[in-house]
């Protein structure tokens, strides 16, 4: 298989990654799409916090069968990983650890990489070279200016390579049932550095790394500080949408997504002008999670005007009727669901890859169980085309389940609420009176 050729196998692939994707996640988002320009050679550029799923987030949601260039040390662990790895459309990229000897290996790739730009097809790599599991980017390395600036020049400077700013978001790195939100930046001409290159390489591979680095900043949320990292990922996840509410915003994915920038810089821009004041707010973040914690309870429970008497009982009501649902959905996919959630929070330690091998064992372990599973019942489900119904029923069914569950606890969690707020009110008083201090300090710090 040719790298810059359209793959049919890859495009059935893909296909079903896609479908497995919507039955993982909650909601995804793509914005920018359509500065996408067509009959140009492309290079995707996204950040890099969560391993397989980034590239997933990019290739699935385009019209484009991307070659990724990855570390080398993935590759040459056996013919049939190489043959897999080709076939996904991964090209190798040797580094100086990789082995001074090794680096000539580059030209078979450079090579490969310009007949897949010169075909109008997309390369894809991450500026940062590594994935951080934070909101948090990376210093860039130079690979990408290295990269298109040499296919440019062993082409003449004919290509007109556009380097497209990918900002990758998702409101929870390894949960089930999460939201993913894809930017797509306004394309980076690499024409425009091509003057520079030809007096002065260096200058202009250092410009176009700046260049990309500052283009996908607006497109993700970035928490700069290093002190106090996990106290502001826990302000914004608690105060975002009161701070969404502030600027007189209706709720919605992208506007939360867009508010929480904005929190996230003067969050970062208090700990750098009132430093004695940060530190006082994010011990009064973490003391109040703290107590949310020991009380069993979330942020949204606390939010004002909320009905909590009246949603227990209509979300009771659905959960009863939806019970069969429920169950049908959890006997044929706990085995699968559990397994593989067991063995890989037990097996793998790096909580960034857990989303990958999730994906990964659950591709392969789920369509075996099912097809065992329908072995199992065949007997009692009369004719063909009902024996593919209850095959095809059997993911969408899960999904149903997991949905359920979520409703399930969010019940709960409004029944320990009112619970604490009849029978312990001196709990909930300070509780409310917590969150208060915490939003009434950060509303006079934090200006709109």
């Amino acid at each position: 298989m040719k790298y810059e050729k359209w793959s049919l196998g890859y495009w059935f692939l893909k296909q079903y990654i896609k479908f497995a994707d919507w039955l993982i996640h909650k909601k995804t988002i793509i914005t920018g799409k359509e500065k996408i320009p067509d009959n140009k050679p492309i290079v995707f550029a996204p950040n890099h916090q969560n391993a397989l799923s980034d590239p997933l987030a990019v290739l699935l949601y385009t019209r484009f069968q991307p070659v990724w260039l990855a570390r080398a040390d993935i590759f040459g662990k056996s013919k049939a990983v190489d043959s897999i790895l080709k076939f996904m459309k991964i090209m190798p990229v040797y580094r100086l650890r990789d082995g001074k000897e090794n680096l000539e290996k580059n030209e078979q790739t450079f090579s490969d990489s310009i007949k897949v730009l010169k075909h109008n097809f997309a390369l894809a790599l991450f500026p940062e070279a590594a994935h951080s599991a934070k909101r948090q980017m990376l210093v860039h390395k130079k690979a990408v200016p290295r990269i298109v600036f040499m296919a440019e020049e062993k082409t003449n400077n004919q290509l007109d390579i556009q380097i497209i700013p990918t900002g990758i978001y998702y409101s929870h790195y390894w949960k089930f049932n999460r939201t993913v939100i894809v930017n797509f930046g306004e394309p980076i001409p690499v024409k425009d550095f091509l003057n520079t290159y030809s007096g002065n390489p260096n200058a202009a591979v250092i410009a176009l790394k700046n260049k990309i680095f500052d283009a996908i900043l607006p497109l993700i949320i970035d928490i700069n500080s290093k002190k106090y990292y996990e106290e502001f990922e826990l302000i914004r996840k608690i105060y975002g949408r009161h701070f969404l509410n502030r600027q007189n915003l209706k709720y919605s994915v992208l506007n939360l997504f867009q508010s929480d920038q904005k929190l996230t810089v003067s969050l970062d821009k208090l700990e750098t002008t009132q430093p004695d004041e940060t530190q006082k707010i994010a011990e009064q973040a973490k003391n109040y999670i703290q107590l949310l914690n020991k009380l069993k309870l979330r942020n949204w429970l606390v939010e004002k005007n909320r009905n909590h008497a009246g949603m227990i009982l209509l979300h009771s009501i659905v959960l009863l009727a939806s019970l069969p649902l429920f169950l049908f959905g959890f006997i044929f996919n706990a085995i699968p669901f559990f397994l593989i959630d067991r063995i890989i929070r037990k097996k793998v330690k790096d909580k960034s890859f857990w989303s990958t091998f999730f994906l990964v064992a659950g591709i392969i372990l789920f369509p075996l169980i099912y097809l065992l599973e329908l072995l199992a019942v065949s007997w009692v489900i009369p004719g063909i085309w009902l024996k593919i119904a209850f095959l095809v029923s059997l993911p969408l069914a899960g999904k149903v389940a997991f949905r359920w569950y979520i409703l399930l606890r969010k019940t709960m969690g409004r029944s320990r609420l009112l619970l604490l707020k009849w029978f312990k009110k001196e709990s909930y008083n300070q509780l409310i009176s917590k969150k208060e201090n915490l939003f009434n300090k950060l509303d006079k710090l934090i200006s709109l």
